[in-house]
């Protein structure tokens, strides 16, 4: 056990106190009588009793935690991604704007906020632990009394008095302070919480935004298929009529229309049911959801760097939420610890009583006792000591849950550096795929026409541009996807420094 050095804020508001009513109350009673002057004289011990005594339990600590000094898939030095503000990143007008709306209006950010205002009063609560509990009460025999009897000076059922009651506990095994330094750890860890869901519902919000772009392709897509192949089904009856082609070919045309309205039919659902998905997020009802630029318009940074891992663990707002989480718990160690051992409080009541009303504040009619109080544990011990483990048992959970945390940070970042990492191939290639599949349908045509081939040729040269079109326009979402995820994954967005407006501008 070691001696309280470094004195916190709280043990100082506390000896503040002490010496506070010390010097107001001895002045007060400069001409009261001696004993009640020797009482509160002997107050003045309390403030080195205080300077001197210990916190049970361990300080909190942050863990060690090993960190490379680059990150696996990272290639590119500079500033981190995640120190661009999220408006810098996502230069769309129209998902800015959806954006401001969720944070003006979604329900679980609404939750978060009043969480940390719930924990702000919690907090203020424990602080006032270290503050005297002072009450008062009265009475007044108004209906008149029927036998009894009053002691001059003392308060009864048949007196007229009024009393003042002092309950002060003195924290001397620091079960106080441990108490608020959970009850700090715990507000902090909610306002992480709300710095989390701020972060997460901005790349909610983007994705779910980049989804319905996606879809706008694809149904356009999906549109002129559609209208392709109603066409060579028109084509086909009339060639079938004259014995050009079989009733085979005109099933195969007539299939592939089919596929291409299904299509059209599963992705209006899908635009619907993501704009109502991008609503909720929005805190609204179903709305159509507007949209101004195309997918393939959407403006990325052309170089996205990571940073470096140990900035992780300073801007990720769920590791710092787990880690305060881990420090609220460390502090509940050495509250349980303390509880196990007697409290010491300063106790008393003052006030004044009377069988008349008229000689209620005559000399004479006062009373009051003051003195030291010790309360301590007896056959309940054992089950406190239980607590003890209980309250360890629960700060080793913490820490493997920090340490959880760390670890899928890294493993997020990691995902989405290798997914912006391999996308741009990916897209060279399919763009690839597409152009010589433009060029595929052509040749095809032209042989159909010069009566080379049969329209089978063309018929797969439709349904493979189609599809690569198609796969075209997903992996153009992926890529503005995976900045996003990067951006989220590193903490982008905000900085320990930063306001409230900064956050939400």
């Amino acid at each position: 056990m070691k001696l309280l050095i470094r004195v916190d804020i709280n043990t100082k508001v506390y000896v503040i106190l002490v010496i506070l009513i010390y010097t107001v109350t001895s002045r007060y009673l400069q001409c009261s009588h001696k004993k009640m002057q020797r009482w509160i004289r002997q107050l003045s011990v309390l403030p080195i009793l205080l300077l001197t005594a210990c916190a049970m339990g361990p300080d909190f600590i942050r863990p060690q935690v090993e960190t490379a000094e680059k990150f696996r898939l990272s290639e590119m030095e500079g500033e981190s991604i995640a120190n661009m503000r999220w408006w810098e990143l996502l230069q769309d007008e129209t998902l800015q704007h959806l954006i401001r709306q969720a944070l003006q209006e979604n329900k679980d950010l609404k939750r978060a906020i009043a969480s940390v205002e719930e924990f702000q009063a919690r907090s203020r609560i424990a602080f006032m632990d270290f503050v005297p509990n002072v009450d008062y009460d009265a009475s007044a025999p108004v209906f008149g009394t029927l036998g009894g009897f009053g002691i001059p000076g003392f308060p009864t059922p048949f007196n007229y008095f009024g009393r003042t009651t002092l309950n002060w506990e003195i924290d001397i095994w620091g079960r106080i302070r441990r108490s608020n330094e959970a009850a700090r750890a715990e507000l902090m860890a909610r306002e992480e919480n709300r710095r989390a869901i701020i972060l997460a519902l901005i790349s909610a919000v983007a994705q779910s935004y980049f989804d319905l772009l996606q879809f706008d392709i694809q149904l356009d897509i999906a549109h002129r298929a559609l209208s392709s192949w109603e066409e060579s089904v028109a084509i086909s009856r009339a060639q079938l009529q004259g014995g050009i082609i079989s009733r085979l070919d005109l099933d195969q045309f007539e299939a592939e229309r089919a596929n291409a309205a299904s299509r059209v039919a599963e992705l209006e659902r899908r635009v619907v049911q993501k704009e109502n998905e991008l609503s909720v997020l929005l805190g609204r009802n179903p709305v159509v959801i507007a949209r101004r630029h195309l997918l393939t318009e959407q403006v990325i940074p052309p170089e996205v760097p990571a940073g470096l891992p140990s900035e992780l663990l300073q801007r990720r707002p769920d590791i710092l939420q787990a880690e305060q989480a881990l420090a609220a718990a460390t502090a509940r160690i050495g509250a349980a610890k303390a509880a196990r051992f007697p409290k010491l409080s300063i106790t008393g009541f003052l006030g004044v009583a009377s069988p008349a009303l008229s000689n209620l504040l005559l000399s004479g009619s006062e009373f009051g006792v003051g003195g030291l109080g010790l309360a301590g544990p007896l056959l309940n011990a054992q089950s406190l000591g239980f607590e003890q483990r209980a309250a360890e048992a629960q700060a080793k959970q913490a820490l493997a849950q920090y340490e959880q945390t760390i670890l899928i940070a890294f493993k997020e970042v990691e995902d989405a550096l290798v997914a912006i990492r391999t996308i741009g191939e990916q897209l060279k290639a399919q763009r690839q795929q597409v152009e010589a599949l433009h060029s595929a349908l052509r040749v095809a045509d032209l042989r159909y026409q010069g009566g080379i081939t049969s329209y089978v040729d063309v018929l797969l040269a439709k349904r493979n541009l189609f599809d690569a079109e198609f796969s075209l326009s997903a992996a153009q979402r992926f890529h503005l996807v995976s900045v996003v995820q990067l951006y989220n994954a590193l903490g982008g967005g905000w900085a320990p420094e930063n306001s409230r407006d900064h956050e939400t501008r």
